[in-house]
This record gives C-alpha cells, structure tokens and sequence, in this order.
C-alpha cells in the first residue's frame, strides 16, 4: 500500500480526482485528494490575498496533521509546477516520490503566470480586472476546450463546466522559492500535451525547463488531453499504482 495526495491544477478541487482516486483506492492505496483554499468546497474561503503561500500550507498542514509519510506527492498543471516542489522543498523526509501530471518544477524565484506566453499573460490579467473583480482569474471555455478531447463523457464535461470555480489570482503571480532539499527525490513525468522529445529540446533552451535536466526523472507518456483525470482516469491510476 502507498499514500497519495492528489493536488488539482487551476479551476479545481479534490473532486477533480474521484475518478481516480476511487481507483486507486480499490487497489489498496491510502488516498489524499485535497481541495486547496478558495478551490471546490472551500471555494467560500477564498480571498484577494490567497496565494501560492497560502497553497503550500495547505499540503503541509495534511501532511503533518494526518501524520502521513513516505508521501507519493502528485500535482497536476499548477500544483505540479509550483506546489509539489515548494512542498517538498520543506518536509523532504515526509516524501517518497513527486509525480508532476503534464507539468513540471518552476525554478527558484518563477511563478506559474511568468511560465506562459506574454500574450496570455495580458489576456489573462485582462479577465482579472474586467470578469474576476480585480483578483479571480474566471475558469476557461471548458465546452469549446473539450472539443480536444472527443472521448470525453457528457455528465463528465457537466461536471467540469458545474464545479470549476474562479482561480485567486495571488496563486499565479507568486513566485517559487526553493532551496535544493527537494531536488533529491524521485520524480515521476507524465506527460499528456506534449511528448518526451518535446521536453529534451526545451531543456537547453528554455529556463524554466532546467530542472528537468537533472538526473532522478523518470517519464511516461500519456497522450490526452491536458487534464488526464477526466479523459484517462484508468489509464493515469495504474501509472499512479505502478509509481508504488
């Protein structure tokens, strides 16, 4: 049996990953899905000044409060980028493995807004102000975004345009800060959007790619949509299963 926490990416809560975890748990895991601040059922407590900090605190706060260990750490997108290893950083002997979902580590001094193109950027900070009042970046288009995952269910698509609520914008704006402790554990890549080969030629050019250049990365290829959970949750449980 291993123990999972399961971090959803932007837009989302623990709900995101019901699918897998329910599979997960039938095959004998202990399974930690979390809702961060202001996300899914704790949508309510969200606030202008909910940021990445606020995030980390979070994980760490169930890890210590359950008194969980030898933790397999998974963050999806965001979570993945910012989250997982800025966790990691700070209680490395509570983590086993990190497994990034279509995502990866930031490095020291980024934040998840500075990793997108600066066209997004501005159109983003657009929505902010004029649909998020100032400090909520709204969810996506997410019926015309399905339209790249065709296998998609319907009560599916539902329940992501149903659930999803605002990002606090805070999340995105924070930039990462890490030490080396975390760069010592085992790390997992699966990558849906884009191949293996596309992350190797980014290594040597993009900076936020540095961290996948060093040694301890294992990848799995998990061709999809960007959010695995809702077109492959089988498929991203057994990879999540074989991790252990």
């Amino acid at each position: 049996m291993a123990t999972y926490v399961l971090l959803p990416g932007f837009w989302l809560g623990a709900w995101a990953w019901r699918p897998v975890a329910d599979d997960l748990r039938g095959r004998g895991h202990d399974v930690h899905s979390l809702s961060l601040t202001g996300m899914g059922e704790r949508a309510h407590l969200a606030r202008p000044d909910t940021d990445l900090e606020t995030h980390i605190t979070d994980v760490l706060n169930l890890i210590r409060y359950e008194d969980l260990h030898d933790v397999v750490l998974v963050g999806h997108s965001y979570a993945g980028a910012v989250v997982v290893p800025s966790v990691a950083d700070r209680m490395p002997d509570r983590i086993g493995r990190l497994v990034f979902i279509d995502s990866g580590p930031l490095p020291d001094g980024m934040s998840h807004l500075e990793f997108t193109p600066p066209e997004e950027q501005s159109r983003n900070a657009e929505l902010v102000r004029t649909k998020g009042d100032g400090w909520r970046l709204p969810p996506p288009p997410w019926r015309r975004l399905a339209s790249e995952a065709p296998g998609l269910p319907d009560d599916v698509l539902e329940r992501l345009v149903g659930l999803s609520v605002p990002q606090p914008w805070a999340t995105a704006t924070t930039p990462v800060r890490l030490t080396e402790a975390w760069e010592e554990l085992p790390r997992l890549h699966v990558l849906c959007s884009f191949p293996v080969a596309e992350v190797r030629a980014r290594i040597g050019v993009v900076p936020a790619f540095r961290h996948m250049a060093t040694e301890g990365w294992a990848y799995r290829e998990l061709p999809g949509w960007h959010w695995p959970m809702f077109d492959r949750p089988g498929e991203l449980a057994a990879i999540l299963h074989d991790v252990a």
